[in-house]
C-alpha cells in the first residue's frame, strides 16, 4: 500500500534532516527530545506547513538506515561534503519513470537547530506537471517530548499522527 501523500511529504521532510551520510561525512546527530519543523515551498500562495517529530537515537538509526535502503534503490548519485557546519548534498534519483536531480544545504546549529535549502529538477515533469521544486526546511527542538508523543511519532502538517518506528521496511530488491 502506498503512503497517503501527506505521509510523503512528512517523509521526504525527514529525509532531508536525516540523509545517511557518506563514507567520509560525518552526520550531525540531532538531540533527542521534540523537534517542531517549518516547510516554506517556492510556490507562491502555498502557506507554511509545521510538522513535529519526536526524536531518540534509535529512531535517528532507523531513519538513517531507511534512507539509506531508499538511496540504494533510487539513486544513481549521492554525493555528500561537509564544509563547517553544513552539509552539501547533490543527488540523481529516480521517481517512476521520473529523474530528479537535486541539491540541498544543510545548515547545522548545534545538535538543536537546522535549516536545509533544497532544489529539484524533474524530467519528466511529475503530476501536475511539476518540473522544479524549491523548499526550506527549519527545524528546532523545543524540549522533551511532549504532547502524548513517543519517540518516532510524527505528527504531519495535515495532523495526521505516525509514528516512524512501526512503518514497514521495505524489503531489499533481489538482483
Amino acid at each position: 500500500m502506498n503512503p497517503a501523500p501527506a505521509l510523503a511529504a512528512a517523509l521526504a521532510a525527514v529525509a532531508l534532516i536525516a540523509s545517511p551520510p557518506a563514507a567520509a561525512v560525518d552526520y550531525p546527530t540531532l538531540k533527542s527530545g521534540q523537534w517542531d519543523m517549518t516547510t516554506t515551498t517556492g510556490n507562491a500562495g502555498d502557506a507554511p506547513r509545521k510538522s513535529t517529530i519526536c526524536l531518540d537515537a534509535s529512531t535517528q538509526k532507523a531513519m538513517l538506515d531507511m534512507g539509506a535502503g531508499m538511496q540504494k534503490e533510487m539513486c544513481s548519485r549521492m554525493d555528500i561534503r561537509r564544509e563547517g557546519q553544513k552539509f552539501i548534498t547533490d543527488a540523481e534519483c529516480k521517481l517512476g519513470a521520473t529523474l530528479m536531480k537535486s541539491h540541498g544545504v544543510m545548515t547545522m546549529i548545534g545538535d538543536t537547530a537546522y535549516r536545509t535549502e533544497s532544489s529539484a529538477t524533474f524530467d519528466p515533469p511529475l503530476v501536475r506537471d511539476v518540473r522544479e521544486s524549491r523548499s526550506v526546511i527549519e527545524g528546532k527542538y523545543v524540549g522533551a517530548c511532549r504532547d502524548g508523543l513517543l519517540p518516532g511519532d510524527m505528527v504531519t502538517p495535515t495532523g495526521q499522527k505516525i509514528n516512524l518506528n512501526q512503518l514497514p521496511q521495505r524489503a531489499p530488491k533481489s538482483k
